[in-house]
């Protein structure tokens, strides 16, 4: 469930006129860390099906990180597809917990990025 203090931050990727990708995150202290007031959560991002594996979700991300450089860094955390475990293990995340599986979403893990500050450069 989104903050209920105005900030959510909703980032967006145009080709064309026509949004490609999309990325929404806020801040939140994951499960395993409660009161890390400095942690962000990625709740969402996607990219459209037919521009995937074109950098789009990469130039997604790289705005999720400099967005929580500015803010004060910290540890920024999502729950991922296991689909998309690889992508985000370039970035530097790591996995936590076992994989679950996520009704009618299909098979999740839990990743995080420590000091998500330096993880932008």
């Amino acid at each position: 469930m989104p903050p209920d203090n105005g900030e959510a931050v909703h980032l967006g990727a145009v080709e064309d006129g026509t949004v490609v990708g999309t990325a929404v995150l806020w801040r939140e202290a994951p499960p395993w860390a409660r009161g890390d007031d400095a942690a962000w959560r990625l709740r969402g991002m996607a990219t459209a099906e037919d521009k995937r594996r074109r950098g789009i979700g990469a130039e997604m991300l790289a705005a999720v990180l400099e967005h929580v450089e500015r803010h004060g860094g910290g540890l920024l955390w999502c729950s991922a597809r296991t689909s998309a475990r690889s992508f985000y293990e370039r970035a530097g995340f790591v996995s936590r917990g076992d994989v679950w599986d996520e009704p009618d979403l299909g098979p999740h893990v839990m990743m995080e990025l420590r000091g998500a500050r330096g993880a932008s450069g």
